[in-house]
């Protein structure tokens, strides 16, 4: 009885391991700016959508949207100027995967139905007359090289 009691301990603590749906929210903070030839443009209307809802906001500003495996489309607006459209790709987090490997799928399964198992890159460059996509990877990218260039060990 000893036994089966850890047997079912370790496999609870596999299942859960990973689980975003513990460990991360629902909800990111993004930060959305608006510029048009390099200057800033203030108070722009920007619309941010994706499957999971709508949020407005003037920029520069930081928004709290709900995450999601599908991307969010920002749209901004502003008299004097051609609209403003910018792609952010919804990348799968970390933790999706350890729910894959040891969780059988299950956590995952909620984890993409929460939207917990996604991320967007933390800045939305809005560029007003342009059609633009940004990536988390690029983010992680432009980071990573930050770093490298501060003489730390890369």
């Amino acid at each position: 009885m000893n036994r089966s009691m850890h047997l079912v301990t370790a496999a609870l603590i596999l299942l859960v391991s990973g689980c975003a749906s513990i460990t991360q929210s629902e909800m990111q903070r993004v930060s959305i700016t608006a510029t048009h030839e390099g200057k800033a443009v203030q108070d722009a209307e920007c619309s941010l959508t994706n499957d999971k809802g709508t949020w407005t906001a003037k920029a520069p500003t930081q928004v709290d949207v709900h995450k999601s495996g599908e991307n969010l489309s920002v749209v901004c607006k502003k008299a004097g100027f051609v609209d403003g459209l910018l792609s952010a790709v919804s990348r799968a987090a970390g933790s999706m995967f350890g729910n894959i490997i040891f969780g059988g799928g299950i956590g995952a399964l909620i984890d993409h139905n929460k939207g917990t198992g996604y991320d967007y890159p933390n800045s939305l460059p809005v560029q007003m007359g342009k059609s633009v996509t940004v990536d988390k990877k690029d983010e992680v990218a432009i980071t990573q090289a930050a770093i490298c260039q501060t003489g730390q060990k890369c």
